[in-house]
């Protein structure tokens, strides 16, 4: 039996800032309100025509296959979270085997939003440790904004949300004691319409029914989020996610040098911090810059942490998210 460790990172985000102040140019909003429910100050947005959710994952992929000092033909397989694929199908994956020029290697796409990067990163693991595969591409990306209510209507999702990607290579590792020791996945369905986008879906409200009814108040193919809701599941379960992990190592808070969590708002960041009484130097936050990309935010902050030397050989690195679906996760890394 392997571990899996993480032998390169990297990451992708618009060049287009836009601030909370642009933002109320176009809704009934200001920087004060953004802030103070979200700590969010921007985000970036694409341009469209110039990225989407596969470009992104390609520019970020490229830098972590560099830093990880392997070949394109060293890739065995390839693992894509997102909640907002170029196409309702085929999923990214395939796309992202395609503009890398890989062999025709396996892509496999995970829909686990926010959570999803997690999910992802598990699945890596699992196929490294049983041998099967040496070199996994995992990327997490996201474009929210061409899907966004950005009216009065919609501020309080839209205003969350930003594009970006983040990816990582993970590789073999022979030393059992580092790498990613454990991850840990949940999820509770019963809360799914919490925080969803309905439409289109074969389930329900299909492109024909959206485009027959012509309705300019139907609001079912923008995101709804339950706000308070999703808060409140949100602190709980980061908690017992992460307690999961460390108890399955044998682990106690004190342990934690670096906690990268899902980037949903830095209000849930901060409460957490405040639970585990741990320092400003051991959790890494950037929401602030990028707001919420979903999939992406957690290898976004987990690679500028690492770039910032935040992170070093030896550390327990700590990953932890929470969304929609309901679901949440965990991953507890030796570096």
């Amino acid at each position: 039996m392997y571990h899996s460790k993480i032998a390169g990172l990297g990451y992708y985000v618009p060049e287009n800032v836009v601030t909370n102040d642009d933002l109320s140019k176009i809704m009934d909003t200001n920087d004060e309100w953004i802030q103070e429910r979200t700590g969010i100050e921007e985000r970036r947005h694409i341009i469209k025509g110039e990225d989407t959710t596969t470009s992104m994952g390609v520019k970020a992929a490229e830098i972590a296959i560099e830093r990880a000092g392997v070949a394109k033909d060293d890739i065995d397989f390839v693992v894509f979270a997102t909640l907002s694929p170029d196409y309702y199908f085929p999923g990214p994956g395939v796309l992202v085997q395609r503009d890398l020029g890989l062999k025709t290697v396996g892509a496999l796409d995970v829909r686990n939003q926010c959570s999803g990067f997690i999910y992802a990163l598990s699945v890596a693991d699992q196929y490294i440790k049983t041998g099967m595969y040496k070199n996994i591409l995992v990327i997490g990306s996201e474009v929210h904004s061409t899907g966004l209510d950005m009216t009065t209507r919609g501020r309080g999702v839209s205003v969350i949300f930003g594009d970006g990607a983040g990816a990582a290579v993970l590789s073999r590792e022979e030393d059992e004691t580092k790498g990613i020791l454990s991850t840990h996945l949940h999820s509770e369905g019963q809360h799914a319409e919490e925080l969803v986008v309905k439409a289109p879906g074969m389930g329900g409200r299909w492109v024909t029914d959206i485009l027959a009814d012509n309705d300019p108040d139907d609001e079912s193919y923008f995101p709804y989020m339950n706000g308070q809701f999703v808060f409140k599941n949100a602190v709980v379960r980061f908690s017992e996610v992460i307690n999961e992990g460390l108890q399955a190592n044998n682990l106690q808070v004190s342990d934690i040098d670096m906690l990268i969590p899902h980037q949903a708002n830095l209000r849930i960041s901060q409460f957490i911090q405040k639970k585990f009484d741990l320092s400003d130097d051991q959790v890494y936050n950037n929401i602030q810059k990028y707001g919420n990309t979903t999939a992406a935010s957690i290898p976004i902050a987990l690679t500028e942490a690492w770039e910032k030397g935040k992170i070093k050989s030896g550390d327990t690195v700590v990953l932890a998210a929470f969304g929609s679906g309901f679901t949440w996760a965990s991953a507890i890394i030796k570096w």
